[in-house]
């Protein structure tokens, strides 16, 4: 890693040709190696030069926040390969839009009823063990699924006292959202008409759809309902992390910044707070240099970001709509 920084600081300060230059040949294929690419021929050269240019990205925002102008950092993860527009279609898949019939959620406006005033300066449910490790949702990307799973495990630990992870394969198979992206909502609706969830255990992952086998003798966890916080109140929505629990979340991830976090704060002034594309789970919250911070889970497997984690930024205008479709469920 360290020939990578040095050899890519010298790339971006002396501006050599991406698509003819050979000085990071070595890093390219140690690159290759570490996530498990293999290419075609003519594959092989498009991507070893979109590579190339976003390593120039990485060293050059980098810099920048050494300087104090970013407060996050970039990294060449497993989706270094992929351009702007790729990732942008990629995420795009990932949740598809609301629609009325989706609505299955209690919108609350005000949540003074079922949660307390109180606030805590940090809240981190991992600690608690509230929450299962980091999965990944590899070429099937099912972020709602994984999103929904997520905070019902909490509610369940909270309500049981035992961690059980919950089957996505089990919402992706039997609900008509599949690999093509669905929302939280149709996977609360299948849970409550389901009367449950199947383990993990019960029902593990094939990273595929496939037919429905969903078991009743291989239930993790049921519900009764669910709960939408108000669009956009951040502040409500960090009383219900701290007082409920992992909360699941809907944001905008298409930025190239996002594809390549790799630490710190992220706060982007490019993303929106109301076309979201990706769903993932808030299991806490805190500050680090004065930047206030939402912990939140991915499931892009333990190489993006801080293990699997980003630390989006909090109390910044709802940052790319963080706020925006925040739920939780109702357990018996």
């Amino acid at each position: 890693m360290r020939i990578l920084v040095v050899v890519a600081v010298y790339f971006a300060v002396c501006c050599l040709s991406v698509s003819a230059n050979r000085l990071f040949q070595s890093e390219w294929e140690a690159w290759k190696t570490e996530h498990g690419k293999s290419y075609s021929y003519e594959e092989e050269n498009k991507r070893q030069y979109i590579w190339e240019k976003n390593l120039k990205k990485v060293v050059d925002h980098n810099m920048e926040a050494d300087n104090g102008i970013h407060t996050f950092r970039l990294g060449m993860n497993q989706f270094a390969d992929m351009d702007e527009e790729e990732w942008r279609n990629l995420v795009s898949s990932h949740v598809t839009k609301l629609t009325n019939q989706d609505e299955v959620c209690k919108i609350v406006n005000n949540t003074n009823e079922i949660i307390d005033q109180s606030e805590d300066d940090s809240v981190d449910w991992r600690t608690k063990g509230f929450v299962t490790p980091v999965r990944n949702g590899g070429a099937c990307g099912a972020s709602w699924a994984n999103s929904v799973t997520g905070t019902l495990e909490g509610q369940h630990f909270k309500n049981t006292g035992k961690l059980v992870a919950l089957s996505e394969q089990n919402l992706i198979d039997c609900t008509s959202s599949g690999c093509r992206g669905g929302t939280v909502e149709q996977a609360y609706a299948y849970i409550i008409n389901n009367k449950g969830i199947d383990s993990e255990a019960s029902y593990p992952s094939t990273g595929m759809p496939g037919e429905c086998h969903f078991t009743p003798s291989g239930i993790g966890a049921t519900m009764s309902g669910c709960v939408e916080l108000p669009n956009g109140d951040e502040a409500t929505l960090q009383r219900a992390v701290k007082e409920i629990g992992p909360i699941s979340v809907v944001v905008d991830a298409s930025q190239p910044s996002f594809q390549l976090y790799k630490s710190g704060v992220y706060y982007s002034t490019e993303c929106s707070s109301t076309k979201l594309d990706h769903a993932m789970l808030i299991v806490g919250y805190g500050t680090m240099d004065s930047h206030d911070y939402w912990i939140v889970r991915n499931n892009w497997g333990a190489e993006w970001g801080m293990k699997g984690y980003i630390l989006m930024s909090r109390n910044r205008g709802n940052n790319c709509g963080i706020a925006s479709s925040a739920t939780y469920p109702l357990t018996p």
